[in-house]
């Protein structure tokens, strides 16, 4: 008997569910939202499967939820359909809500990618080094038994600082600039030049590794 060929990265693992369960999956045109609840029917359908790791396919469904063309296909009222394509429940008003969120937020990170690409192809500039002023004087002399206010101290924001692909591994917390402020989560998976990383407000992006940042060792 032949050995089965794992499936090995989640384009392959989308194909592969698009082939076996087709009125469900698809890998181009319009996408059909998914059953709440489908990896589960997944695991049971594919127990027996030796080519597709339980963990894989939990990565390439959630990498499938998060694409552009399934977070557009969520709209209010739409079907949702379980692996034999039979409808299951609508889509609700809040999913569609999460849905465009998530679109925003994955928007924002291609452009900050690109943004950052543009950047690095031109030279920098040399940076100047801030000039320190000198303390000034106070000629005025405080009153008696007055006390001196203190002013709040601010706190800087941490110091980020940029990696290689190299030095970034799954469940390393990491910041990822999409936008204007950098948002905080953890890596779930090094996809080849790209790196998945699950967002601590909840959603997942797939992103270069120029736009993923560390915070800078004092």
């Amino acid at each position: 008997m032949s050995e089965v060929k794992k499936l090995s990265n989640n384009k392959e693992v989308i194909a592969y569910l698009a082939e076996k369960f087709p009125a469900c999956f698809s890998v181009e045109g319009d996408a059909k939202p998914l059953k709440i609840g489908i990896f589960d029917d997944l695991a049971t359908r594919l127990a027996d499967d030796d080519a597709v790791s339980k963990t894989r396919l939990r990565t390439a469904l959630r990498h499938y939820t998060n694409s552009w063309r399934y977070l557009r296909a969520m709209k209010v009222g739409g079907e949702r359909v379980d692996l034999d394509g039979k409808v299951v429940a609508k889509v609700e008003e809040e999913h569609q809500t999460h849905a465009a969120e998530a679109l925003e937020q994955s928007q924002a990170a291609v452009a900050e990618r690109k943004k950052a690409a543009a950047k690095a192809a031109k030279p920098t500039a040399a940076k100047r080094a801030p000039t320190k002023a000198a303390p000034r004087k106070d000629t005025k002399r405080s009153k008696p038994n007055s006390t001196p206010t203190r002013k709040p101290i601010k706190q800087s924001a941490p110091k980020l600082q940029a990696v290689t692909s190299s030095q970034l591994k799954p469940g390393q917390q990491v910041q990822v600039k999409a936008g204007q402020k950098p948002i905080a989560g953890e890596i779930v998976e090094l996809d080849r030049n790209d790196v998945v990383v699950q967002l601590h407000n909840g959603l997942t992006v797939k992103v270069s590794a120029e736009a993923i940042f560390v915070a800078q060792q004092e």
